[in-house]
């Protein structure tokens, strides 16, 4: 683990576990290039983000990436979010499209730069599937919170998460199912990995979605100074918290109407108000 511009950079114990399996099958120079590649790889997620400013915490490196650690505090968009993890498999494009050019030129060792460009290949297309943390998760997450409720957000793509997840093990064990072919370890550890994380951060939505909640004051500052609409919701005295703040939305600010059994509003609160109930009673909103 080092330190470099107060951004924590480690390997991820899975990453060190294939690293020894290269060193023992005399794998070393395939195990550098792969180490570059998601090196620069995570270099253009790292880039991108403090390109919008945005504080990094850690960048921790794994064989089919790395996870980098922002802190997010309401300012984060969807859209900037996507742009985030779009550079990462932008930047195996780009070195592809180098290695095509050595290739075509004659430069360099045939052999050793069409392992390069299909080691970008399997890296960017591995990360594009919709499975957080890899980038296609992230983009997932972030399509989907623009338009539907952040909660169910959280719920359906961590199922799909998990579902997908058991696809890649399984894919993992076909040579073995099969009878056909070697078993593919790494890409089996990857899927473990993947299913793991998804259940603990399914297990752990609540507390997502509290921090998501916490994070709203920004928006409200930046939809004020804008002039932005808002978008109402509708509800009656008697619904409890929960089931109102779940249908906010990540990039929408809210004013949710009280209504009484006749349909007359009797009351219309900012959504502050009912955030700040839920952290401190989590009772009825009158």
């Amino acid at each position: 683990m080092i330190k470099i511009f107060g951004i924590t950079l480690n390997l991820h114990p899975l990453f060190v576990i294939v690293m020894l399996m290269s060193i023992l099958t005399g794998n070393f120079l395939e195990l550098i290039t792969l180490f570059a590649i998601v090196l620069i790889h995570e270099m253009g997620h790292l880039s991108v983000a403090l390109l919008f400013r945005i504080k990094v915490v850690s960048l921790q490196l794994l064989p089919f990436g790395g996870v980098v650690s922002i802190e997010d505090h309401g300012q984060l968009t969807a859209w900037k979010e996507i742009m985030i993890a779009v550079a990462g498999p932008l930047q195996n494009g780009i070195m592809m499209m180098i290695g095509m050019g050595f290739m075509l030129l004659g430069w360099g060792n045939s052999e050793y730069i069409a392992y390069i460009i299909h080691g970008n290949m399997i890296i960017a297309l591995f990360n594009l599937l919709p499975i957080p943390p890899l980038d296609g998760g992230k983009i997932m997450q972030s399509l989907i919170s623009r338009y539907f409720p952040y909660h169910w957000m959280l719920v359906w793509s961590l199922r799909v998460s998990i579902v997908a997840s058991i696809g890649v093990i399984l894919f993992a064990l076909l040579p073995l199912i099969m009878e056909k072919g070697v078993l593919q370890l790494n890409l089996l550890m990857i899927g473990v990995f993947l299913l793991y994380s998804n259940f603990v951060d399914y297990r752990n939505i609540t507390y997502r979605f509290m921090r998501f909640l916490m994070n709203r004051g920004p928006l409200y500052a930046r939809y004020a100074l804008n002039g932005t609409l808002v978008q109402p919701i509708v509800t009656d005295a008697a619904k409890h918290l929960d089931p109102i703040l779940r249908l906010f939305k990540r990039e929408k600010y809210h004013l949710i109407y009280i209504v009484d059994e006749d349909g007359n509003i009797v009351a219309v609160l900012p959504e502050q108000k009912l955030i700040s109930a839920y952290f401190s009673t989590k009772r009825r909103i009158l």
